[in-house]
């Protein structure tokens, strides 16, 4: 099993800060936004010190009804590689629904949405991991992920689909303390029963984030600092189990370097004090992770004697000793019990269950029945608003062409034109729905509007066959 310590996500914001993070033991970064052959020369900067770093993916979608596509997973193969990574990880989600299994128009989310915790949609997740694990160079850990919605007539918890997830596949877990505080403001799950029902041996490493709460819904933004109950969910786990590593995730409104490094410093004394407690109650006896079974395991070599999660050789928590490491005894796991593949009646029960639910979601159908619709509104919102947010990242002379009128206007578009591509592609039907409504209403801002999407989509301004051609998609897309 890998040691991996406290880290942090790397992002091209903060790429300075992390790098100056003193005894920084590993980053994690996301692996859509890398090319295995042109690593950001931080990246390249921290492998040199001998910083691990583990590529994170959000795109493959492995919960969906659809087998992984073998492109992504050859990407997400080849970033491993190039980065020396001991590991990938992944999401337990899907990101996309629709298409040749269900008959309808393929759809995109751009956001991580719940799988429901059925048998249906477990054997179809269960085979989509054995599909990856064998593609993929080094191993696999999927991580639980946070909600606004759930889904009607679930038969699993969250912990027990976890642990039949581990039994049958051998995937290791990557656990967010802090989506399991989400699901317990949005959906009423208790983390520490979670906890008591996943196989905490499978833990790969953890998650810390922020988010905030706005009329009763939790909000999993990693744009906030880490409140006390995330934190309470963290020492929970860190009392049942030595996590190998512990990662803090910021994605938005970035704070000083300073601020950074005092929440890594909490984070590192919830762990540690945990750790500590565990020792003097005689916590040799808690359950270790061990060896880890087929498409596990992560090591061979046995873990360095450390005390867990330090930053650096020589850290130590508030000027006092260093504690010494809880000892453990590598206990044999069995291997992945066999499990055939689903049927394909299984697949396309799961497939037009979650188009129908992305549908309602994104292109303004009704909402599916047994889900709440004003919490399925709530969602449909935070995905509109994340295109958004994205889409000015991604194509920042948009809002500089539009100013003021930019988020209204995408809002506007994205209530009823779901996303079929990536968001740059997201970015140019924007600029093109705009234009065939002959806006903006400034010449001189249309102009330049004109100018943009010609230069990125290589075509002329749109004529009457084009718009009438895109009406019929959109009129498609709605039914």
């Amino acid at each position: 099993m890998a040691e991996l310590g406290i880290g942090i996500g790397w992002r091209p914001e903060i790429a300075e800060a992390v790098e100056a993070l003193p005894g920084l033991d590993w980053v994690e970064v996301v692996a859509e936004n890398i090319c295995a052959d042109h690593l950001p020369d931080s990246l390249t900067r921290l492998r040199e010190r001998g910083v691990t770093v583990v590529p994170h993916g959000v795109s493959l979608g492995l919960g969906g009804a659809d087998r992984p596509d073998p492109a992504r997973l050859a990407a997400l193969g080849e970033k491993a590689v190039a980065l020396g990574a001991p590991l990938v990880t992944e999401h337990i989600a899907f990101v996309r629904a629709g298409g040749p299994l269900t008959a309808s128009p393929l759809l995109e989310a751009g956001h991580l949405l719940p799988v429901p915790r059925t048998r249906d949609a477990l054997d179809v997740l269960c085979e989509n991991v054995r599909i990856a694990q064998d593609a993929l160079p080094v191993p696999l850990a999927l991580e639980n992920i946070a909600a606004l919605i759930a889904w009607p007539g679930e038969e699993l918890t969250e912990g027990q689909f976890l642990a039949e997830l581990v039994e049958r596949t051998g995937v290791r877990l990557l656990i967010d303390v802090a989506n399991l505080h989400t699901n317990h403001v949005n959906r009423g799950e208790d983390p520490a029963k979670a906890l008591s029902e996943l196989p905490v041996e499978a833990i790969a490493y953890v998650h810390v984030a922020g988010g905030v709460e706005r009329d009763g819904v939790w909000h999993d933004t990693h744009a906030h600092p880490v409140p006390r109950p995330v934190l309470d969910v963290l020492a929970d786990l860190a009392s049942r189990v030595s996590p190998p590593g512990v990662l803090l995730e910021r994605d938005d409104d970035f704070p000083p370097a300073e601020e950074l490094e005092a929440e890594l410093e909490v984070i590192r004394e919830t762990v540690i004090r945990e750790a500590v407690a565990r020792e003097a109650m005689g916590a040799s006896a808690a359950v270790p992770v061990g060896t880890a079974h087929q498409h596990g395991a992560l090591s061979s070599a046995p873990a360095p004697r450390r005390a867990p999660l330090l930053i650096g050789a020589g850290a130590r928590v508030s000027g006092g000793p260093m504690p010494s490491p809880v000892a453990t005894t590598p206990a044999p796991t069995p291997a992945p019990a066999p499990a055939s593949a689903p049927d394909e009646g299984a697949r396309q029960r799961v497939g037009l269950a979650q188009a129908a639910l992305l549908s309602a979601l994104v292109a303004g159908t009704p909402a599916p029945e047994g889900f709440d619709s004003r919490r399925l509104g709530v969602q449909s919102r935070a995905l509109a608003a994340k295109r958004a947010g994205v889409v000015a990242k991604v194509a920042p002379e948009l809002p500089e062409i539009l100013g003021k009128g930019f988020r209204p206007a995408f809002l506007a578009y994205a209530r009823t034109r779901p996303m079929t591509g990536g968001y740059r592609r997201d970015a140019l039907d924007f600029a093109e729905h705009l234009l065939l409504a002959d806006r903006p209403e400034d010449p001189a801002a249309r102009r330049r509007l004109t100018e943009w999407w010609q230069d990125r989509s290589g075509s002329r301004p749109p004529g009457r066959a084009a718009r009438l051609a895109r009406a019929a998609r959109h009129a498609l897309v709605r039914r």
